[in-house]
């Protein structure tokens, strides 16, 4: 399982969203992290990234990264929809 690491404005954003929204968000987080090369529903690789991907949660999107070298998935991004890839 790979180590979960939050940037400062995703943890941030996770603290400052409905708890039953975390919760969701965290448990996708996790489940990804136990297997990230694993399929996964509505996670899809960004194109011109190799290790990088995003997680569809209803209208919230999070960006994360694989570090295979130091076994850590980095959460970089928690926002909405229409916020995240500004």
């Amino acid at each position: 399982m790979y180590e979960v690491r939050y940037r400062k404005q995703a943890a941030r954003r996770l603290f400052g969203m409905p708890r039953s929204t975390a919760r969701r968000i965290c448990a996708r987080i996790d489940a990804i992290a136990a297997d990230p090369y694993g399929k996964h529903p509505n996670a899809t690789q960004i194109p011109g990234r190799d290790r990088d991907f995003r997680l569809r949660l209803g209208g919230w999107r999070v960006i994360c990264s694989i570090n295979d070298e130091r076994e850590i998935l980095l959460v970089a991004k928690i926002d909405t929809r229409g916020q995240i890839y500004r």
